[in-house]
């Protein structure tokens, strides 16, 4: 089977992360392969901050878990989180930033690195909170949240849950 495929099929959604960082090199791997994604128009609307500094990623998974109404870590330990954002203005805005997330899940798996797309980043940065947290970040735009890719290595790896019926109808 094609390896690329093979890394299409045996991806999981991890959620249970060891604390250890991230390679550098490793990381700027995973981040670029999103800079890779399918755009329309090739406008490229989204940008991807990349979050390594603990207090930031914590304070991250604070304002997600308000969010979420929830009292437990909504980015289940991991280390670094990749903020998806793209630009409101752009009609193809969120397809542009999922198929971004998508490369950067793809890319983490196939380097051995687990992955989880966690939500909330649209009304996280809609919040006046959000906003600030971008300006001191020295990002200016008008940007949509898509998701956040929570990035680290796994703990435990699940199996693929069977597909549907009827997944897929041939015409």
């Amino acid at each position: 089977m094609n390896e690329v495929l093979k890394k299409m099929k045996t991806r999981r959604s991890c959620r249970d992360f060891k604390p250890d960082m991230l390679p550098d090199d490793i990381l700027d791997q995973i981040t670029e392969a999103g800079t890779f994604a399918a755009t329309g128009r090739g406008r490229q609307s989204p940008i991807i901050i990349q979050v390594k500094d603990k207090t930031l990623r914590d304070e991250l998974s604070l304002m997600n878990r308000k969010i979420m109404g929830a009292d437990f870590d909504p980015f289940y330990g991991a280390p670094v989180v990749l903020i998806v954002l793209a630009d409101k203005e752009i009609p193809t805005a969120v397809y542009d930033g999922s198929l971004v997330m998508g490369n950067l899940m793809l890319a983490a798996h196939s380097l051995g690195v687990g992955s989880c797309w966690i939500h909330r980043a649209r009304e996280e940065f809609e919040s006046e909170e959000g906003k600030a947290l971008l300006k001191k970040l020295g990002i200016e735009g008008d940007y949509i949240g898509i998701g956040h890719c929570v990035l680290g290595y796994e703990n435990s790896v699940r199996e693929a849950a069977p597909r549907k019926e009827n997944y897929v109808y041939k015409v």
